[in-house]
């Protein structure tokens, strides 16, 4: 369907994007959370801030700034993305690991309920993390991800039916390579901004290409549309459309879609940026503070 395009363009923009990999040196990282690492930032309510895919937690430096007085920002990054330290070998269940690892954190670190906010990868590992142990987790704020992305051009497609494609996806991440002239080119249809685009494109550059491409497998072939039912947190959604008007797509149209993946998540609220790229706290950083605000004033973790 013609609407259904512009998503299916996204999809076709981070698999691009991701293959746009330097492979880099993997010493390991410390035991308790071999996945990630993590910077406190902040004091008050705990807040975790998740990245989407090769990009480190400084995507969130902006984020981090707004809400550092009001909230203590536990900052992510994922092993692998943006320059950081990769895993030797890259598991197998690499996001799975990311999600067990997070919760553990969680609880070790005695948050109680933190809100948790993701980008594309990052919505997605909160609305896992929330499905997986729903009492944990506090407001959650998703940032243009959804639960089932392969998902977005065939509503019928189930995560068994997504693996062949997903694993051709993965050897070819692993294997290919883009010049920073290419990668740029697809870091521009994910970002308005020019010196954000260059950011993008040098994180992208500096990830491991065998843990982007697990990571995109993962994502690719695990479908939360059922299983967001379990979640008990509310939950505001924050969705792109702007970027896909060439491809015939209308605010309604890809509304709908956020919807129809959705529909199952009992306390959700759907937004849509009129502006922004896939990077909507770059592209609307105020619209996404005003909307993000309001969300968490209005469910304040004070409730817990």
């Amino acid at each position: 369907m013609k609407t259904l395009a512009p998503l299916r363009a996204l999809l076709i923009v981070l698999v691009l994007f991701a293959q746009a990999l330097i492979t880099q040196a993997a010493p390991d990282q410390p035991a308790a959370h071999p996945s990630f690492t993590v910077q406190v930032v902040g004091k008050g309510k705990p807040m975790l801030l998740i990245p989407g895919l090769t990009c480190p937690g400084a995507v969130w430096d902006e984020t981090v700034a707004h809400y550092q007085k009001q909230y203590q920002c536990h900052v992510i990054s994922l092993a692998g993305f943006g320059g950081q330290a990769a895993q030797a070998p890259v598991s197998e269940h690499f996001l799975q690991d990311v999600r067990d690892q997070l919760l553990a954190y969680v609880h070790t670190q005695k948050l109680t309920k933190p809100i948790v906010i993701g980008h594309s990868l990052g919505g997605f590992m909160a609305l896992w993390m929330s499905t997986a142990e729903p009492t944990a987790i506090g407001p959650l704020v998703i940032v243009d991800s959804l639960p089932f992305l392969s998902a977005v051009q065939n509503p019928s497609l189930t995560a068994e039916q997504a693996k062949p494609m997903a694993e051709g996806m993965r050897q070819q991440m692993k294997q290919g390579k883009m010049s920073p002239a290419m990668a740029r080119q697809m870091s521009a249809g994910l970002i308005t901004d020019t010196a954000r685009i260059s950011q993008a494109t040098r994180w992208s550059m500096a990830s491991d290409p065998a843990t982007v491409g697990q990571a995109m497998y993962d994502i690719s072939t695990t479908d939360l549309r059922q299983d967001i039912a379990r979640v008990q947190q509310p939950t505001l959604v924050l969705g792109a459309w702007a970027a896909y008007k060439d491809y015939g797509s209308t605010k309604e149209s890809t509304r709908a879609i956020f919807a129809q993946q959705y529909a199952k998540l009992p306390q959700h609220r759907i937004e849509m940026s009129e502006a922004g790229k896939h990077f909507l706290m770059w592209d609307d950083t105020q619209w996404f503070f005003a909307q993000a605000d309001a969300f968490l004033k209005q469910n304040s973790v004070a409730k817990q």
